[in-house]
């Protein structure tokens, strides 16, 4: 699967994307403020447009799970999780009975608003869309294979950046090596327990060949602001050469 991440919050970028032939849009909720209509607008997009929309919400919060599902969203990613317990909740808060907590309420875009039977919705809700977490801190890796067994979860995103964070070291030499073997410790682990792993592996070609040779089976191809900054920059690097 490939797909890209959208900070920019608008529908019109996430139609764009998804007409380049994409799987899925990673819809960012973590770093970005909205809680409002446009994230709705977003979903509906992706939906429109034929692409699965994931989205990557705030952990801690029992509610958000299922407020991204009942608006239609195709899977979410849960940030920082530690532990195999830290997994087990998100899931309890994800599914319905028999496999969580999740309350009822399918006058929402994916109960199409009462139209479909209440064991359909509930059969395919636990089923279909997708539950994932995020490793991302060196507390996590002591506990992979437990946090990879736990049931209802469907992929991991790794995340480079709080990892390196995590190790409490400004030595770039380090940073570098220990990530490098944090992700090969988290794909192995996913992998051997089934899971399918996430990671954005930016818009270099050789980069995407060894990352799928690694077992990296869902790409995420850059950010949306992140690739229209540097196709920006190429361009001004080219004029101020033309001009010398």
């Amino acid at each position: 699967m490939t797909g890209t991440a959208i900070y920019s919050y608008s529908p019109n970028m996430v139609e764009a994307a998804a007409f380049s032939g994409i799987d899925f849009v990673r819809i960012d909720s973590e770093h970005a403020w909205r809680r409002d209509e446009s994230m709705e607008h977003m979903i509906r997009a992706a939906l429109l447009a034929g692409v699965t929309p994931i989205v990557r919400i705030d952990r801690d919060d029992a509610y958000l799970p299922r407020k991204a599902f009942e608006i239609g969203a195709g899977g979410i990613v849960v940030p920082n999780v530690c532990t195999a317990d830290d997994a087990s909740r998100i899931v309890e808060d994800a599914r319905f009975p028999p496999l969580g907590r999740r309350g009822l309420g399918s006058l929402c875009l994916s109960g199409e608003w009462g139209n479909r039977k209440t064991r359909e919705w509930v059969e395919w809700s636990n089923g279909e869309p997708l539950v994932g977490i995020m490793i991302e801190h060196v507390d996590a890796l002591e506990n992979l294979d437990a946090i990879m067994a736990v049931p209802g979860i469907d992929f991991v995103l790794f995340g480079p950046g709080d990892f390196g964070v995590s190790l409490r070291s400004w030595d770039a030499d380090y940073i570098e090596s220990e990530t490098r073997k944090a992700l090969a410790q988290t794909v192995a682990s996913a992998r051997s327990n089934g899971k399918h792993v996430m990671f954005g592996v930016g818009m270099d070609d050789a980069a995407v060949e060894h990352h799928v040779s690694s077992g990296i089976d869902m790409l995420e191809f850059s950010h949306d602001v992140v690739i229209f900054r540097q196709a920006l920059e190429a361009k001004v690097r080219r004029f101020a050469e033309a001009r010398r």
